[in-house]
């Protein structure tokens, strides 16, 4: 079940909570019974790299500046 994180407008807590995506959106109460809340949005960390080693040394060398370093602009 998802964790969604809420802060109260009241007292300034954050909090977690677990429920049905369904129910993301539907209001929450402050463990101090505040009923004036906002879902926050959640950031996910990544790691990894999806190219191999090899994929990436094969890719054109950029020659700068360009909306993707210059590889697509001749």
């Amino acid at each position: 079940m998802p964790r969604y994180e809420y802060r109260c407008r009241t007292c300034g807590d954050t909090f977690e909570l677990s429920r049905p995506m369904a129910e993301s959106a539907a209001p929450a109460t402050c463990p101090e019974g505040h009923q004036d809340t906002v879902k926050l949005l959640s950031t996910v960390a990544v790691g990894g790299t999806a190219a191999t080693p090899s994929a990436r040394s094969a890719a054109p060398a950029g020659s700068g500046g360009g909306c993707c370093g210059g590889g697509c602009c001749g």
